[in-house]
């Protein structure tokens, strides 16, 4: 432990992306009433997972994140959590099954409620109101009292965020992620879809291989992985206030932990070297995560790395590329070469969502399904041409039939986007668009894998 650090040292640095609270008294009180709280993950559990990256990182297992662009207080229901998971266990299954590789399974959930802008203030004809940063902050109507921000809205993020983690430890412990329930996941929206036809004839050939096992002598009791499943949870570290509140020591090895999340990550807008979110992220000892844009040069990267992973430890630092489908060639390649020249350890992970936004004629923010497929398929393939891995996929999706993201299999078009558009930020893949990824994911990782063995 770097003994300069300390929780909350990064107020010594320049913050970006933090709101501006009228009543700091308010906020102090907010933050230290946080700060007796019980954490939300244990240490044991971020250790757990770091051990699974560096699985991925060695190439002998995948990542796959999914999850809401911002969880908002009013979505907040029992289904809606279900029917997330639900879809997440798909697509875990379709890339385990498919690619013959286990599969870190780790949930942009119970916690994914603040949202960097990219600007301080929205102007609506001649009135100006700061930018909705997400429900931990402020809300989403445009409304003097509810863009201020306000800091009791951390206290309700806090209880949403420990009652989802409950659900999904009970579901994913209690029966629901049993493989055995393998066909019960299948939406019934999604059911009559031919991803989710495609997605059935995969769970006929998965309970055949159970059953196979269980004649053979396999049973749950011998290998539990089949009645239960591990799922992580992670989210932007973006309210640093919030972090260092839920920031706490472990007794065991006496590191600091982020207890708010199992992995949280670094925003392409708040990675400055020396600004306050890096500064904050180094010296916890959960894995963390850091999203890779256009503007990342080599140089920058490495920096980063040796600021965050000094120890090159295996694991700690997932590279979450978001170049848009058009500039994965032209930016990708270097910065790989940059990480295999100093002989660093990562998880490579593919986010195809964040730089295929454009706005529709229509007038919604969307995301052409066809572009986000093409990122996928150029990283997968500037990988394999750099002889490196591609270890991950990081996705915004939801298990609702939302219409928020052009094209797939649904052919959803630019009028259709009026539908079923929910989201309170970022359009999200539905269901069938997220089977569908899976699906390719799959064949590309097959592919890779070939490869990989015809080498050696």
């Amino acid at each position: 432990m770097d003994p300069s650090w300390h929780p909350a040292s990064w107020r010594t640095k320049t913050a970006r992306q933090i709101p501006s609270y009228d009543d700091g008294a308010a906020l102090g009180a907010v933050e230290r009433e946080l700060a007796g709280y019980p954490p939300l993950v244990f240490a044991g559990e971020a250790r757990n997972l770091k051990a699974h990256l560096a699985e991925v990182a060695r190439g002998k297992a995948f990542l796959l994140q999914g999850g809401d662009c911002a969880e908002a207080f009013a979505d907040f229901n029992a289904d809606k959590i279900r029917d997330t998971l639900r879809v997440v266990l798909q697509m875990a299954v379709v890339l385990t099954y498919g690619a013959g590789l286990p599969v870190v399974k780790l949930g942009r959930m119970a916690g994914q409620f603040a949202k960097p802008r990219s600007a301080d203030v929205e102007r609506q004809g001649e009135v100006e109101l700061p930018s909705y940063r997400g429900d931990i902050v402020n809300e989403l109507a445009f409304e003097d009292d509810a863009r201020t921000p306000d800091p009791r809205r951390q206290l309700q993020a806090y209880a949403q965020a420990a009652a989802t983690l409950n659900l999904l430890r009970a579901f994913t412990e209690g029966g629901f992620a049993s493989l055995e329930r393998v066909h019960s996941w299948n939406l019934g929206f999604c059911e009559r879809s031919a991803q989710g036809q495609r997605y059935q004839a995969f769970a006929d050939q998965i309970t055949d291989a159970l059953a196979f096992m269980k004649a053979s002598g396999v049973s749950d009791l011998s290998t539990p992985e089949i009645k239960r499943t591990s799922f992580y949870t992670s989210h932007e570290a973006l309210l640093l206030g919030f972090e260092e509140a839920m920031t706490r020591v472990d007794s065991t090895s006496g590191q600091w932990y982020a207890t708010s999340a199992h992995l949280v990550w670094i925003g392409d807008r708040t990675r400055q070297l020396d600004g306050a979110h890096v500064e904050y992220c180094r010296g916890i000892a959960n894995p963390i995560g850091l999203k890779v844009g256009p503007s990342m040069g080599p140089d920058d990267l490495v920096r980063l790395i040796d600021r965050l992973n000094p120890a090159d430890e295996a694991g700690r630092l997932t590279l979450v590329t978001r170049f848009g489908a058009d500039q994965v060639e032209a930016k990708l390649p270097k910065l790989i070469r940059a990480v295999q020249r100093e002989g660093r350890s990562v998880v490579w992970a593919c986010d195809p969502m964040h730089g295929n936004t454009i706005k529709s004629s229509s007038g919604y923010k969307t995301r052409p399904f066809e572009r986000v497929l093409a990122e996928v398929r150029r990283v997968f393939a500037v990988h394999q041409s750099e002889g490196s891995y591609a270890g991950g996929l990081h996705v915004e999706m939801t298990g609702e039939d939302v219409t928020e993201c052009t094209g797939g299999a649904q052919a959803i078009t630019d009028a259709a986007l009026a539908d079923r558009y929910h989201t309170h930020c970022d359009p999200r893949l539905n269901a069938q668009q997220s089977l569908e990824l899976a699906f390719l994911t799959a064949e590309a990782l097959r592919a890779d894998r070939a490869q990989m063995r015809e080498a050696s």
